[in-house]
């Protein structure tokens, strides 16, 4: 897999895309020609740097533009951090480019609430064959009010529960299929000196899967469907402050790494902990395997590494096909666009996006791309095991939640992490937890 993606998480929840150079500035994207267009009047797009993704999304661009001589687009890059102020000055300044990079979520939302986004259900009863190519599952987070607003590209990432089989053997030890399994089996690792699950608790989203899962296997898709609607009162439903308590539950059952809170994902530290045989389990993100991979010596080659859908949870409702992460990547259209490079964005969309060159340039990258049958091209590589379990994992789910702090907007998204890190440090109760949280519904 690919190990870059390790070092903040996603790659997406910030798509850490780490590369040092910005290769364009706002003024490429606005300039004379008007809102939307670049300086020479070609349809834009923006793109996020970074080994693997940048390539391929500059082979994609390229590639249409070589068969589109009438209809190219203006190809900028940037980096992660920089991108994220850019596009929200552009947009406000009626500069946006034609396509524009999105999270789908919280800041689709707020693009869609505010008239910035066009919306392509209408494109997409047009091409339903490039909507069935692609994984069901990835359309959740690019759809607002039951309208398209994104088109999903790229790969998946859900959040995966890694164990270390050696210490599973050396204590005798079966993988939990439940969560009364995990609460058993912390006291089994406790009492051999093994941590039951590693955990990078300071980078505050590492805690939050826990959650998420928590939340779905207990409550279903529909629980947090009421949080994310702004329902009142909903982070206090009973399933909710079950899920709180359970984790809270595990925490003081020691079952996360003693310093846990001081942990960062980006060091990949939580990730050591579990390889060189200090942890027994991880719960992280599939990105992480790469690394796993690259830095843990024999441990992944060796068969040291096995990994699972998240347990059920005993009376929960929540399909336990369900998963959680990274659905998919997006690109919306501008409606300040013009009609001209609203329809090379569209052409580009239906020709150029999701094409054979790009879904195998994503599987020899180690990863795995959102296009149904792509699983055909996983035959032969070493990681051919994992791959094709990620591929069924996003295309099978009943349910696919994308990460929570991506899915509300930034401020909610902000909120939530720091009571996150209080409950995992027991500083609130879960009741105050939930109380905190209802104040921001809807924000």
């Amino acid at each position: 897999m690919d190990s870059k993606r390790t070092s903040s998480r996603r790659s997406f929840l910030t798509l850490a895309m780490a590369t040092p150079v910005v290769a364009g500035t706002l003024a490429a994207c606005g300039g004379s020609a008007g809102p939307g267009s670049s300086s020479d009047g070609a349809a834009s797009i923006w793109i996020l740097t970074g080994a693997p993704g940048e390539t391929i999304r500059t082979d994609s661009v390229n590639a249409f533009n070589e068969a589109n001589a009438d209809s190219t687009l203006d190809l900028t890059s940037f980096q992660n951090d920089a991108f994220k102020t850019k596009i929200r000055t552009a947009i406000g300044a009626d500069q946006a480019p034609t396509i524009i990079w999105t999270w789908g979520g919280g800041g689709l939302r707020d693009y869609v609430k505010n008239s910035q986004v066009e919306d392509l259900t209408p494109f997409f009863d047009e091409n339903a064959e490039l909507k069935s190519s692609l994984f069901a599952s990835a359309f959740g987070a690019a759809t607002v009010d039951e309208k398209i607003y994104a088109v999903p590209c790229e790969n998946v990432s859900p959040i995966v529960m890694y164990y270390n089989n050696d210490v599973f053997e050396q204590v005798g030890a079966e993988k939990p299929t439940t969560w009364a399994d995990v609460m058993a089996l912390v006291t089994t690792f406790n009492d051999a000196g093994i941590a039951p699950f590693s955990l990078a608790g300071q980078s505050r989203w590492t805690n939050m899967m826990w959650l998420e899962f928590l939340f779905d296997r207990i409550g279903g898709p529909d629980l947090w469907k009421s949080i994310y609607e702004g329902q009142a009162d909903a982070w206090s439903a009973p399933a909710s402050i079950d899920a709180l308590t359970k984790v809270q539950d595990l925490v003081k059952a020691k079952g996360f790494i003693t310093g846990f809170e001081s942990i960062t994902a980006d060091s990949n530290a939580d990730l050591a902990v579990l390889y060189t045989g200090k942890a027994a389990m991880m719960l992280h993100g599939a990105w992480t395997y790469g690394a796993m991979k690259s830095d843990g010596g024999d441990f992944v080659p060796s068969g040291g590494l096995s990994w699972s859908n998240f347990p059920t949870v005993e009376g929960g409702v929540g399909d336990p096909s369900n998963t959680v992460g990274n659905p998919s990547s997006y690109y919306a259209l501008s409606s300040q666009a013009t009609d001209e490079e609203k329809t090379a964005a569209k052409k580009y969309f239906a020709e150029g996006l999701n094409t054979d060159a790009t879904t195998e340039a994503w599987i020899a990258s180690g990863s795995v791309p959102i296009v149904n049958g792509s699983d055909s091209g996983f035959a032969g590589s070493d990681d051919e095991e994992f791959l094709q379990f990620i591929y069924d994992t996003a295309s099978q789910t009943a349910n696919f939640e994308q990460s929570w702090d991506q899915a509300l907007s930034p401020s909610a998204a902000e909120e939530l992490l720091n009571n996150i890190e209080q409950l995992f440090g027991l500083a609130i109760t879960p009741q105050q937890f939930a109380d905190n949280m209802n104040a921001v519904l809807g924000q």
